[in-house]
């Protein structure tokens, strides 16, 4: 739907994609505040977070949209879009570091014990026992643990806004780069149609939604991994900040390695890495060095696997243009499924983990875990991610654009743009001699 209205959205003094960003920001702030605030109301509180929750993800993709389009609109060339996604990929990792680190180093700082549950009650009670429990926990504890994560959404919270205004003013759309001069006007269902026929984005999204989904498992279970079946409660903020600061600091050696090698050898070189070191965290016993070094290596490749799909985006756009040279102003769809498909493979980890640990019997808040949830979980950080990473590799196996084909596209496109100026110029002259 945002990519809809993105491409309806006329052309303004600030550009098009950017009135998106600036109006969507305070709100989107508003709505994250209010994700992490405890009404004061006896009931309908699930009611409260469910809207909330779904307001705060409807804005942050007002945001996102026309954020990751931004990329075609600030170049036609591929070396500085290339350059620009690496620095945008770099900062976003970044960023995820930071809210790692603010979230987890104020909240961590209130101490929330666990709860001793009486001998694995029957699953068919476990949740009885654990709400009788939880009755019984420290409302001084859980004032200040509300407190702190109030603090920590406004610390957040702040950061956004100082990140849009950053963005807003150091940032101008070029009109001529994205093409949006065509008198034709943009047939959004059209475009659609045609978007989702062209085969090599296709190909793309495909490899791109299970490579994202083996990560987004690995990274929303690897906190529980850690605390239970590694036993180190304590360290897990660490681990998950080790595992970010590595992304950051080598997605400018994947940068290199693609111009160097081509995004094709990247994608299968960058994102198998992480197998042999997956599969070694499940196998050997629990040991914090080893924990460690996986997490440094599992960060080397989120950091191929957040850069190289966004890297070879543009790349089909361009590949899109050469076979509709006379369609228009339709990035805004290809940018917007991409994310959709962000947003698809998040829901479907939080469903796949929630689903199987609640089978498993996992009991929240407690000290220990029944010898099942230790199964799932390994299953959850190691053999299901690596299913999925092979699967995501075999279909980009299928992506037809390689570093030959994308020179090719890359003259044709510039012997197109300059018949079209020549085109102009002649018809320039042409009237004005008629004048």
């Amino acid at each position: 739907m945002v990519g809809f209205f993105i491409s309806k959205t006329p052309w303004t003094r600030f550009g098009r994609l950017m009135p998106w960003i600036i109006f969507s920001t305070p709100f989107a702030v508003i709505s994250y505040f209010l994700v992490w605030f405890v009404p004061d109301i006896s009931r309908g509180q699930v009611m409260w977070y469910l809207v909330f929750y779904c307001i705060f993800q409807t804005l942050v993709t007002c945001f996102h949209v026309p954020y990751s389009a931004l990329t075609m609109f600030i170049s036609r060339e591929q070396s500085e879009r290339d350059s620009a996604t690496a620095y945008r990929m770099t900062v976003e990792v970044l960023g995820t570091v930071l809210g790692t680190a603010i979230q987890g180093q104020i909240v961590g700082k209130v101490v929330t014990p666990c709860i001793e549950s009486p001998l694995f009650i029957g699953k068919t009670n476990s949740s009885v026992a654990m709400e009788e429990l939880n009755m019984t926990r420290d409302t001084g504890s859980l004032t200040d643990t509300r407190n702190a994560y109030m603090i920590a959404a406004g610390v957040i919270g702040g950061l956004y806004i100082l990140c849009a205004v950053i963005l807003s003013v150091g940032v101008r759309e070029k009109r001529e780069s994205s093409e949006l001069q065509s008198d034709e006007p943009v047939s959004f269902f059209q475009g659609l149609k045609l978007v989702m026929n062209h085969g090599a984005y296709i190909k793309l999204i495909a490899g791109f939604l299970f490579t994202s989904l083996a990560f987004m498992l690995l990274e929303g279970n690897f906190a529980l991994f850690c605390t239970y079946t590694l036993g180190f409660r304590n360290e897990f903020q660490n681990i998950l900040l080790a595992i970010m600061l590595s992304a950051t600091l080598t997605i400018p050696l994947w940068q290199w390695f693609l111009t160097r090698f081509g995004k094709k050898t990247a994608v299968y070189v960058g994102i198998s890495s992480a197998i042999p070191f997956l599969i070694m965290v499940a196998v050997l016993d629990s040991n914090l060095i080893v924990t460690y070094i996986v997490a440094v290596a599992a960060g080397i490749s989120v950091a191929a696997a957040f850069l190289l799909p966004w890297s070879m985006l543009p790349d089909v756009i361009d590949d899109f243009k050469l076979q509709h040279p006379d369609s228009h102003g339709h990035e805004a769809i290809f940018f917007s499924f991409y994310v959709f498909f962000t947003k698809f493979t998040s829901g479907v980890s939080l469903g796949i983990s929630t689903l199987s640990l609640d089978f498993a019997g996992y009991q929240t808040r407690g000290c220990s875990q029944p010898s099942e949830v230790h199964f799932t979980l390994k299953m959850l950080v190691s053999a299901v991610p690596v299913g999925l990473i092979l699967l995501g590799l075999l279909l980009f196996k299928l992506y037809p654009i390689d570093e030959e084909k994308r020179r090719k596209n890359k003259k044709a496109l510039q012997d197109l743009r300059e018949e079209s100026n020549s085109s102009s110029e002649s018809d320039n002259t042409e009237l004005a001699s008629i004048v």
